[in-house]
């Protein structure tokens, strides 16, 4: 009965993937994920990314955005990081590393000479089935990266970031708001509209 579930919900996810504009969109154009028009609409709500930029991508596999950077950026440094392997993309130096370690961390700080202008992260926790559970997980790990963003940034970069709407979405806005100037939100229409996530969208550093 639970393999005729499973493989029920898995037949209808594939339908689903087929009928999407974003997904066919993606193959057609050979990107590696419809996650890539998300960066392209946030990149262009904000204009963030330059062809200069030094950018670091967190949870990057399988490269959907680290495309769509690679794509803009032409005389800036990409990196890209993630605990899952990730097929080579031309200007992008990729780590396979967990980004939450802090000898991750230090490495990456050193690739970049401490600063970078620009990091974008659609990280998010594997699902438990828990809406509650799975919000919480990857809000947890919005709030590292914003962490983390206050050591690599430069005092005009710009963080992106995946967040859920949940519990504690105001912990992650607070903590945005504390340490930014400018904080805002915003759901890509490439977003599917049954999904909870939202984009925190970060910029210019408050100073002490």
């Amino acid at each position: 009965m639970k393999k005729t579930k499973r493989a029920k919900k898995s037949r209808t996810w594939v339908i689903k993937q087929h009928r999407d504009q974003f997904f066919k969109k993606a193959k057609v154009l050979g990107y590696r994920s419809r996650a890539s028009f998300k960066l392209i609409e946030l990149n262009k709500k904000f204009n963030f990314i330059k062809k200069n930029s030094n950018l670091l991508d967190i949870g990057s596999t399988p490269g959907g955005w680290s495309q769509v950077a690679s794509k803009i950026i032409t005389n800036g440094k990409i990196i890209a990081v993630d605990i899952l392997p990730m097929q080579n993309i031309d200007n992008v130096i990729f780590l396979k590393s967990d980004f939450l370690e802090e000898k991750t961390q230090d490495k990456i700080l050193t690739m970049f000479n401490k600063k970078t202008d620009v990091i974008i992260s659609d990280m998010a926790e594997n699902t438990t089935g828990n809406k509650t559970i799975d919000s919480i997980r990857t809000n947890n790990l919005c709030s590292e990266v914003v962490k983390f963003s206050l050591k690599m940034l430069t005092l005009n970069g710009t963080m992106v970031c995946k967040l859920f709407m949940g519990e504690d979405f105001l912990e992650v806005k607070d903590l945005a708001k504390k340490h930014f100037k400018n904080v805002e939100f915003f759901k890509p229409e490439s977003s599917r509209s049954e999904s909870k996530e939202t984009y925190i969208f970060c910029s210019s550093l408050k100073t002490l």
